[in-house]
C-alpha cells in the first residue's frame, strides 16, 4: 500500500495537537490529525479541565444551597444521583466532543483513529482498526500529552486506588477518601468528593499545599480547605498502601511517628510525566531532556528540524492553554515566519476559593533577587465580595519600582479564573500601575479590585485605608 501523503501530521488531539491542526488548515496547509481514542480533545476534554469543572461547578452548587440557611433560604438535605451526575458529565464532554469533530471536518482536516510511532525523521507508521497505515510528512507535530505519575510500590491493581482519570469517572463516593498530595488536581477532586459526601483527608509532603503559589494567595484556600475536609495533614509522607478486604490501608509518617488507617478508597495526585513512550523518537531523531520531555527551541522545533512538539510532552508548565499558544507558534514557524514563544501564561486553580496569577510573583521576584514593589487588595472592602458574602478574597500586583510597569497579578477569590486575564493583557501591553489605576471598572464589580489595587499603590484607593507602598527585593 502506497504512503499516504501528508504537509502536516499532527500526533495527538488534544487542546495544543487540534488547534494546531486546525490553524494549519486554516492556513492552507494539508493536515492529517492522528489520535488513538475515538473521541478529540485529549486528557483536558475527556479526563481532565473539562469533567473536573462540570463537577467542580454541579458540587458548588451543593455548597452554596448549604451556605444560604445563613441569608435566610434554608434547603433540605441534597439527594444526589450520582448515576445522573455521572451521565451529565459525559453529556458535557460528548458535546464538546462533536463540536471539535464538525470543526474538523468543516476545515478539511483529516482524522485517523489509531495509534502512531514514526518510522524516521519523515514517516509515521498508524495502527488502525482496519490495520497499518503509513504516512509520508513534510513537518509533524507532536502533541501527546502526559498522565498521572503512580509510584510502582502504590500501583497494587486494586480499583480503590485512583488516579485522577478513575475519580473523574465518579463510579462510587466512598465513605473516607484519602488524597495524596496537596497540588492543584489533590485539592480540587478532593472538594468535589467531599461536597458529594466523602470524608476527605489530604496529605501533603511539603509544609504548604499548592506548592509555589504565592503564599498571600494560597492563605485563603489553604483556611477553606480546614473546613472543607476532614483533616489537612502538611509534611506527611505516605509510606505504605496495601489491601485489606474491601479498603485500603495506609502509612503515614509526619515528624517521625507513623499512623496505619483504613480508607475506602485513595487518590493518588502526586503529578504527571509525558507520554513519550513507544513513539520512536528515536527513529525520527528526537531528543528527550533530563526529565523525559521532548526538548524544543523557542520555536517549539525539536532536534530534528522538519518536526514540533507542543503542550504538556514539551514540559514547562502543564496547562491546555499553553499548548493552544505554542501550537500556533509551531504552525508559524513551520510556514517559515517569525514566531516564538514569549508569552505571558495564566495560571488558574479551580478550588474553592479559586486562584489565578500571571507573570512574576512576589515569592519569584525574592528568590532571585529583583526589586518589586507590592500592592494589595483585600476583598474585605470590595461591595461587590461582601454582598456575595464572599470577601476571602486578595487581589495582588507586582510591580518595577522604576518604571511602574506591572510585572505580574495575582487574585484569590471566586471567579479569580475570569479576572486573571486582565492582568495578562495589560502584562502584553507593558502596561503600567496608573494605565490600571486609571482605567474606568464597573461597580459593583470583583473587576474593581484590580483597579482599587492599583490605587493602593498610590495610597487612595476609594474603599479601602490608605497604605505605603511596600518595595521588595
Amino acid at each position: 500500500m502506497e504512503p499516504i501523503k501528508a504537509e502536516l501530521l499532527v500526533l495527538g488531539a488534544g487542546p495544543g495537537g487540534y488547534a494546531a491542526a486546525f490553524y494549519a488548515a486554516d492556513r492552507g496547509k494539508k493536515v492529517i490529525l492522528i489520535e488513538k481514542e475515538s473521541r478529540l480533545g485529549g486528557v483536558c476534554l475527556n479526563r481532565g479541565c473539562i469533567p473536573s469543572k462540570a463537577l467542580l461547578h454541579a458540587t458548588h452548587v451543593v455548597s452554596a444551597a448549604r451556605e444560604s440557611s445563613e441569608r435566610g433560604i434554608v434547603f433540605g438535605s441534597p439527594d444526589i444521583d450520582i448515576s445522573k451526575l455521572r451521565s451529565w458529565k459525559n453529556s458535557v464532554i460528548e458535546k464538546n466532543s462533536t463540536g471539535l469533530s464538525a470543526l474538523a471536518k468543516g476545515r478539511g482536516v483529516e482524522v485517523m483513529t489509531g495509534r502512531g510511532r514514526f518510522e524516521s525523521t519523515n514517516t509515521i507508521r498508524v495502527e488502525t482498526s482496519e490495520g497499518q497505515r503509513f504516512i509520508e510528512f513534510e513537518n509533524a507535530i507532536i502533541a501527546v500529552g502526559s498522565r498521572p505519575v503512580v509510584p510502582k510500590a502504590w500501583d497494587l491493581g486494586n480499583p480503590r486506588i485512583m488516579t485522577s482519570t478513575e475519580a473523574l469517572e465518579i463510579e462510587t463516593v466512598p465513605d473516607n477518601l484519602l488524597v495524596v498530595g496537596g497540588g492543584y488536581i489533590g485539592m480540587e477532586l478532593g472538594t468535589v468528593y467531599a461536597a458529594l459526601g466523602s470524608a476527605v483527608v489530604v496529605v501533603e509532603a511539603l509544609a504548604s499545599i499548592l506548592t509555589g503559589t504565592d503564599p498571600d494567595l494560597a492563605r485563603p484556600v489553604l483556611r477553606k480547605a480546614k473546613e472543607t475536609f476532614s483533616e489537612l495533614r502538611l509534611e506527611t509522607k505516605v509510606k505504605q498502601l496495601a489491601t485489606k478486604g474491601k479498603q485500603i490501608e495506609v502509612t503515614t509518617e509526619n515528624g517521625g511517628n507513623e499512623v496505619v488507617e483504613l480508607y475506602d478508597g485513595v487518590l493518588i495526585a502526586v503529578g504527571r510525566q509525558p507520554n513519550c513512550e513507544d513513539l520512536g523518537l528515536d527513529n525520527a531523531e528526537v531528543g528527550l531532556d533530563e526529565h523525559g520531555f521532548i526538548r524544543t527551541d523557542n520555536k517549539q522545533q525539536t532536534t530534528t528540524p522538519s518536526i514540533y512538539a507542543i503542550g504538556d510532552v514539551a514540559g514547562g508548565v502543564l496547562l491546555a492553554h499553553k499548548a493552544s499558544k505554542e501550537a500556533r507558534v509551531a504552525v508559524e514557524a513551520l510556514l517559515g515566519e517569525q514566531t516564538v514563544f514569549e508569552s505571558v501564561i495564566p495560571a488558574v486553580v479551580f478550588t474553592d476559593p479559586e486562584i489565578a496569577w500571571c507573570g512574576l510573583t512576589e515569592s519569584e521576584a525574592n528568590e532571585k533577587g529583583i526589586a518589586v514593589e507590592i500592592a494589595k487588595f483585600p476583598w474585605t472592602a470590595s461591595g461587590r465580595a461582601i454582598a456575595m458574602d464572599r470577601t476571602d478574597g486578595l487581589t495582588k500586583l507586582v510591580i518595577e519600582p522604576e518604571t511602574e510597569r506591572i510585572l505580574g497579578m495575582g487574585v484569590t477569590g471566586i471567579g479569580a479564573g475570569e479576572l486573571i486575564s486582565e492582568g495578562v493583557v495589560l502584562m502584553e501591553m507593558g502596561a503600567t500601575v496608573r494605565d490600571l489605576a486609571e482605567s474606568i471598572h464597573p461597580h459593583p464589580t470583583l473587576s474593581e479590585t484590580l483597579m482599587e489595587s492599583a490605587e493602593m499603590f498610590f495610597g487612595h484607593a476609594t474603599h479601602a485605608a490608605p497604605r505605603r507602598k511596600k518595595v521588595k527585593g
